[in-house]
This record gives C-alpha cells, sequence and structure tokens, in this order.
C-alpha cells in the first residue's frame, strides 16, 4: 500500500466507472471518471494544488503569504487544504447563491469568507471576481489565483487529467470526452492532450442555461448572463482558461435536466455527486442515444453531492424552486 507525505499528494488517480442504468439500451457507453473522489471531494484539487506549486517556485507566494481567490466553492475548499497544508492563510470571495455547505466547509479548513451578490454584471464592483481582486490588492503578501484566466488552470488538466484519462483507456481507445465549462480549465485541458495524443477523440463542452460559454463558442459574441440555479458550472464572464480552439462542439441543459440527473445517478447508480455532474451526464446521455451501441463516451463528475444536501438532494428545495 503506497504511503502518502500529506494529503495533497494523494490528490489525482480517480476511477472511471460504467454507467448501467440511467443510459437507455442501443446508446453508447458512458464512463464516468469520478472526480468527487479526490480530497477535498471535486475535481478542482488538480488545478489548486498544481496552481500553488508553481506559484511557490516561482516566489509569488511566500511563506506566511495569502491566497486570495473568487469562487463557487469547489475551488475555495481545494485551496483551502492546500493552505491548512502549507500553512497559508487564505480569502475567499463567493457569490450568494451557492450552497450553505460550500461556506461552512471553506470555514471549517480556517478560510475567510466574504459574500457577494449574484445578480449582478461582471463589470460591477461588488462582482466576485472583482472583489477578489480588490481583497489581493489590498492585502501584503497576497496571491491572487485568478482561475478563470490563468494557463496553469488548463495545464493543471492536460497534464494530469488528460493523461489519466488517456492510460486508462489505452491511449484513448473511445470515441467523446464531456466536461462541464466553468472556468475551461477541464475541458481545455484535456482538450490539448487529447488534440495531442489521440485527435479522433471528440472534446464536447456542457454549459448550463444563462452561461455564457454556450453562445461564445456557436457565435463568437458574449450574450447578457442570467442568473441560474445550478453551481459549479457555467460563468457570466469570458474566461481566457476557456481555449475554445481545442474544443469540438458545446451543448447546453437547464437546471432542472441538471438536477433530476444528479439526484439520479445517486439514486440508480449510487454516485454522489453534484449539479453540474447532472448537467454533464444529461448532456452525455442525449450525445450516447445519437453514437448508438459500440461507441464509449467519457465524462467527469465534478464535485460531492454533500455540499447540496440542503438544496438539490432536498425534496423541500426543489418543491419551493419549482422542479418537482
Amino acid at each position: 500500500m503506497e504511503i502518502f507525505e500529506n494529503i495533497i499528494d494523494a490528490v489525482g488517480q480517480t476511477p472511471l466507472i460504467r454507467l448501467n442504468k440511467v443510459v437507455p439500451d442501443g446508446a453508447a457507453n458512458i464512463l464516468v471518471k469520478c472526480e468527487y473522489m479526490n480530497p477535498s471531494g471535486s475535481i478542482k484539487d488538480r488545478m489548486a494544488s498544481f496552481i500553488i506549486d508553481n506559484a511557490e517556485k516561482q516566489g509569488l507566494l511566500k511563506p506566511g503569504g495569502t491566497i486570495v481567490e473568487n469562487t463557487s466553492g469547489n475551488t475555495g475548499q481545494s485551496l483551502a487544504m492546500v493552505a491548512a497544508v502549507r500553512g497559508y492563510r487564505c480569502i475567499f470571495t463567493l457569490p450568494d447563491k451557492m450552497s450553505q455547505e460550500k461556506i461552512d466547509t471553506m470555514k471549517a479548513y480556517g478560510a475567510e469568507v466574504v459574500i457577494t451578490p449574484t445578480d449582478v454584471p461582471g463589470d460591477s464592483p461588488d462582482h466576485y471576481v472583482n472583489t477578489a481582486k480588490r481583497i489581493a490588492e489590498d492585502t501584503p503578501g497576497a496571491f491572487y489565483v485568478n482561475q478563470y484566466h490563468n494557463e496553469w488552470n488548463i495545464e493543471a488538466h492536460r497534464q494530469f487529467t488528460g493523461r489519466e484519462i488517456y492510460d486508462q483507456t489505452d491511449g484513448g481507445d473511445f470515441a467523446v470526452f464531456m466536461g462541464g465549462t466553468g472556468t475551461g480549465g477541464t475541458v481545455s485541458g484535456v482538450g490539448r492532450w487529447f488534440k495531442e495524443h489521440a485527435p479522433n477523440v471528440k472534446i464536447i463542452g456542457v454549459d448550463p442555461m444563462g452561461s455564457v460559454h454556450y453562445h461564445l463558442f456557436h457565435t463568437g459574441n458574449l450574450p447578457k448572463a442570467y442568473v441560474y440555479q445550478v453551481e459549479g458550472i457555467g460563468e457570466d464572464i469570458k474566461c481566457d482558461a476557456m481555449d475554445f480552439t481545442v474544443v469540438d462542439d458545446m451543448l447546453q441543459v437547464n437546471d432542472k435536466q441538471s438536477f433530476d440527473m444528479a439526484r439520479r445517478l445517486l439514486r440508480e447508480e449510487g454516485l454522489f455527486c453534484g449539479g453540474s455532474s447532472g448537467s454533464i451526464i444529461h448532456a452525455a446521455v442525449e450525445v450516447a442515444k445519437e453514437l448508438g451501441a459500440n461507441k464509449t463516451i467519457v465524462a467527469t463528475l465534478c464535485d460531492s453531492g454533500t455540499r447540496y444536501i440542503s438544496k438539490f438532494f432536498s425534496d423541500k428545495w426543489m418543491k419551493d424552486q419549482g422542479f418537482l
């Protein structure tokens, strides 16, 4: 049995699991990469540890420093885990639509959390990104992670997520990879790996209705974003970590489709993952129907369902929101 020096070393090497019940007969196989099995419970552990390592190597983050970032919660938890091991202070800004479980978990790690309004334009000083930038500027010794525009975000998924999937599938022996488009890091990094090593694999991003990525990809124009309920996927600003040149297609889903599928994944497949995973798998099932049998799709399950107990896993919350 391998012994790790600390919890950060346990990031990655997540399993691929075949879906059995939510995929209809005659459709392509869907293999899910269980990223919610990373130590802090999400795929963001990969990017967080990679960026902090590089920031330390380049002298951007020094002992006694402060990590500052804007987050929907998952990156904050991942960075807070790294900060706990390495001994950094951390401050995170978070839109007010995010779950209380995420806020409480970040605070439990020792992070400071600043809540900002969700329904403001991307150029507003109250937007969570601009709030984080301001805090970083005002905090001596701060390192601003800048996940939405950081090339290291993409590189983490190219070097690790993409390579792992390649190795687990005998060198990319499958038809389609599907991932969520939040910062863009996952589909961009995995996309770059497969364009280099197995260009036969089609890369498809999944975006929630209300986010900007879908329209940016298909039209090149930045639409006006609007509020949606699903967390950890989509964005209301253009992200430099979203490399559309390695994405072959972009699909769109709504909140109800995302939450219904996430609940099905738990009750029918035993996979305890979040709403963004529901978004991706809802779209993956539709693609699987089009592909037909004897093809395979690989899709990511981004984060753990433990952070959404008070939201879409609650029948009362689903009814209150009009989803049941």
